[in-house]
Order: structure tokens, then sequence, then C-alpha cells
């Protein structure tokens, strides 16, 4: 289905552009003295220039081919309004100009087609003023103040449908982040309800059953060490379907603590220190006083003591893993930072999946357990990561205030 709706903006994309690209070569045949000056070649120039970027766009979707698409339909415009300038037309296409940047929802972009647009009209209007002897732009002269008005008017109008689109968008990502986040949840929640206590009751009965001839007097000790294995891998095979129970039925009455960031980091990162050594990391702490939040303190633990572990295994010998913390508006932000293999981009948007882990023998239970404790007290979490330049898991929690 993805590659179907891919397929099909690809089309309509294409079917747009190539409409555009008709009216380009319209304005350039169509009317026009066949003068092969430096004007007209110029203009053929541009608009070859930009067919072929129009064209090759969508295998080039970056930032900096975006800035050279703008910037290339930029000097195409007003190459237009000085060569042709009794096309009165031209001066408004000037005006919205910063507008195209807008369908990139670019925001650096788009703040830097506003600057360099207005900058170039402000020299265009003073060009007109000293150096238009012969009148070619009387029709922007007779109402110079108001025009003048108009095209600030314009740019105002442009920075707020911009702004107010972009924050739009900005929120429906973060929404959507979290409605997949939350359907995660409940697919396993769902899935533990039906088969959890199905699986744990059998499990209890073979494990009572193992306890009881683990002690039988009758047996000897090499029996006895086989049961007591078996025993073991019983408990792990618990140990997962409490992590199940947990996901599917938090429990939300756990009394929450004025936790101090700052102390239960240090405890933690104590805990941790053996776990770096025998890894060859360190852990560096760097922690902002008074940094509160209102959590359950066993479950904060289980939560950083899960991240900072998986920091450590994705270190390299030798390395750090940084651990900071500070209060920024109205949160308390702790970012765990390795220098490990890092993760694609598709890696980070599985991360938090039902069985869904980067290790050999992981579940993908543990960090599931930690976006639940998270979500549970109104935090966020956020993954920076690329390939070979390591991992930072940014989390925060309302700062407690009280």
């Amino acid at each position: 289905m993805k590659e179907f709706y891919n397929q099909l903006h690809k089309k309509v994309y294409y079917i747009v552009m190539l409409s555009i690209i008709a009216f380009m070569a319209m304005g350039l045949f169509i009317e026009n003295p066949f003068d092969f000056n430096i004007g007209y070649m110029s203009h053929m120039v541009l608009v070859v220039i930009l067919t072929i970027l129009l064209l090759i766009y969508p295998r080039f979707e970056t930032h900096v081919f975006r800035t050279l698409l703008i910037i290339i339909g930029t000097i195409y415009f007003y190459t237009l309004f000085f060569l042709y300038p009794e096309t009165l037309s031209l001066f408004v296409f000037l005006c919205v100009i910063p507008a195209f940047s807008i369908l990139f929802f670019d925001a650096k972009l788009f703040y830097l087609s506003l600057f360099f647009n207005s900058l170039l009209i402000a020299c265009t209007f003073c060009f007109i003023i000293l150096f238009d002897y012969s009148n070619n732009f009387s029709h922007l002269k007779m109402d110079l103040i108001g025009n003048v008005i108009n095209f600030i008017s314009i740019q105002v109008i442009l920075f707020f449908i911009f702004h107010l689109s972009y924050l739009r968008i900005k929120k429906q990502r973060l929404y959507y982040e979290q409605m997949q986040q939350s359907e995660r949840l409940k697919t396993t929640g769902q899935l533990t309800a039906a088969v959890a206590h199905e699986i744990r009751n059998p499990l209890t009965v073979v494990k009572g059953f193992l306890q009881f001839y683990e002690k039988d007097q009758s047996l000897n000790n090499e029996t006895k060490k086989n049961f007591t294995l078996m025993i073991d891998e019983l408990k792990t095979a618990e140990h997962v379907i409490s992590q199940f129970l947990m996901i599917a039925k938090p429990d939300k009455d756990k009394k929450m603590e004025r936790v101090d960031v700052k102390a239960a980091l240090q405890s933690i990162t104590d805990l941790l220190k053996s776990y770096g050594i025998i890894h060859d990391n360190s852990i560096e702490l760097s922690v902002e006083e008074n940094c509160y939040i209102a959590v359950h303190l066993i479950e904060f633990k289980q939560l950083m003591i899960n991240f900072i572990k998986n920091a450590i295994e994705a270190s390299d010998k030798g390395d750090s893993v940084i651990v900071k913390a500070e209060r920024k508006k109205g949160y308390v932000e702790m970012k765990i930072m390795d220098q490990g293999c890092g993760m694609s981009e598709e890696e980070v948007k599985s991360l938090g999946t039902p069985f869904y882990s980067l290790k050999s023998k992981g579940t993908g239970l543990g960090l599931m357990i930690c976006f639940n404790i998270v979500e549970k007290y109104n935090g966020t979490i956020h993954f920076t990561s690329s390939k070979g330049e390591g991992t930072m898991v940014t989390i925060k929690f309302p700062l407690d205030k009280q």
C-alpha cells in the first residue's frame, strides 16, 4: 500500500511539473521575438535548468537540492521581470516567491527565501528609482509607496501562513508518532491478555513438580542439578511473562514520589560502574541541581538502567557513556549519549515494536516497558541516531515544582 501511494504521489508530481514546464516553454516561444541576444539566451538557459531540476527532484529530496531549486527559481522570476517589464503580473510573482518554499515545509529554507527576496526587492526598487530613465517600470513608479506596502503585506501574510501550517504539521507528526506508540502498546496488551495466563498456569505446575523432584533424597546430585537448570529456565520464562503483564496492565495505582534526579542518577551510575568496567567503558554524569520529578522511584530506576545499560553495550571499548540532566521549559530533560555504531532511520522508527530488538538475544520487551513507564508519567522519549555516529536518547518528564 505504501508503494502504491508513493507511485501515486510521483505521478501527480510529474503531471503538475510537466504542466509548469509547458507554461515556461510557452512563455519562451509564444509571442516572443526570437532575438538570440543575451536576455533571450538567459531566459532559455534558465528554463532548461529549471526543467531538469524539477524532473530529477524526487531522486534528490535534500535540503541542499531544495535550496538550489529555490535560488534558480528566484533568479528565473527576476530575470523575467527585467527582460519583460511590460508584463505587469511579474511583480506579483516576485512578491510570492517565498510561497514556493512553503511547499517543502522547511523552516530554514522559508526564512532564507523570505530574507533574500526582501533584500532583492529593496534593490529592485532602488534600481527603478535611480536608473529607470526609460520608464520601463512606470506602472510601479506611479504608486511606489503603495507597491512597497503591498509587498510588505504579502510577506507578512506568507509568514503567518507558513508559521501556522508548520506548527500544525509538527503537531500532527507528534500526534502520529504517539498514535503509533499507542498502537504498539495496544497490540502487545491484547496479545498478552489472550495468552499470558494460559502460559503461566502450566509453567507453574511444571515448576512445582520440578521443585518437588529437586528435593527428592532418592535422586543423585547430577539429576538434581538438571532439575535446578530447568527451574532457572522456567523462572526466566515467568519473568518474560511478567513483563508482558506489566505492559498489558500497568500498575497506575503505584504511589508517585518526589524524586531527586541527581541523587537517583548518581545511585544508578554507581550501580552500573562495574558493568561499564567489564566492557571497558566509563560513565560520565552531569546533572543540574534542583531537578525533581514525580514518578515511582523503582520504575524510574528501571527505565534509566535499561537505557544506560544499552548505551554501554552499544559502545566500543574505551568509549564513555555520557549522562546529562537539566531543567528546560518546565521539564527535566535527561540525555544518554553513546559513541557506538548508531542506528538507521528505519531502525529508530521500529524501536518499541513488540519483539523487535537489535540484540541477538533481545526480546524487545525491555524497551516497550520503558515506553510504557514514560507514557504513564506524561513524559516523552526521542532517539537521535545515525550509522557510525552513535545514539542519543532524550527523555523528558514534567518538572515537579512543589
